[in-house]
């Protein structure tokens, strides 16, 4: 049975990249700061793990900030299970997208950060995705479908797209936008 990584495709305006070519291009050493939208992403109908994300992006870097950002009606269960798992759950009143994009400022800055994933399906972080490249980091977006933001995918250096089962779409799993 193929890994995540075997399953993930760079799909380039030439057409299909080997999984090689993208091992040689992502560096195994790269650091990573992960940034999830947890009301977007973290729904029971998409039945997305947070393991799957991770078992993803370990395969292009370490991931070395990990932190989900949730709303205030997010369960005491789900918050304790977020912490139990490494990440670092951020609870706000209210909309999570102003912490959402303060923590991803943080990062862009931060100089020990090489590649900025963050998780959502909403368009509204493609001014981030976009500061982020202008800074030289390196972006992923990791979604799910439906719903998934275009526009988003377009913007990022590489878009993991993650089956509602948490299986990696093997047809749409990873773009790499930087040869376009």
């Amino acid at each position: 049975m193929p890994t995540n990584w075997e399953r993930i495709v760079s799909i380039t305006k030439e057409g299909v990249k080997s999984i090689a070519t993208m091992k040689r291009k992502m560096q195994r050493g790269k650091k990573i700061a992960l940034l999830i939208d947890g009301p977007n992403i973290l729904r029971k109908e998409f039945g997305i793990h947070l393991e799957d994300i991770v078992e993803a992006l370990e395969q292009l870097g370490n991931i070395r900030v990990a932190k989900v950002i949730l709303n205030q009606y997010a369960p005491q269960g789900l918050i304790e299970a977020i912490a139990n798992q490494g990440f670092e759950p951020i609870v706000v009143p209210g909309e999570v997208g102003v912490k959402l994009a303060v923590e991803a400022m943080r990062e862009i800055y931060n100089p020990n950060i090489d590649i900025i994933a963050i998780a959502t399906r909403n368009a509204e972080f493609l001014p981030i995705i976009l500061k982020a490249k202008e800074k030289g980091k390196e972006t992923v977006v990791i979604g799910v479908e439906p719903g998934f933001s275009s526009a988003l995918k377009h913007g990022a250096d590489y878009v993991i797209v993650l089956t509602p089962k948490g299986d990696v779409d093997e047809k749409k799993a990873l773009q790499d936008t930087k040869e376009r």
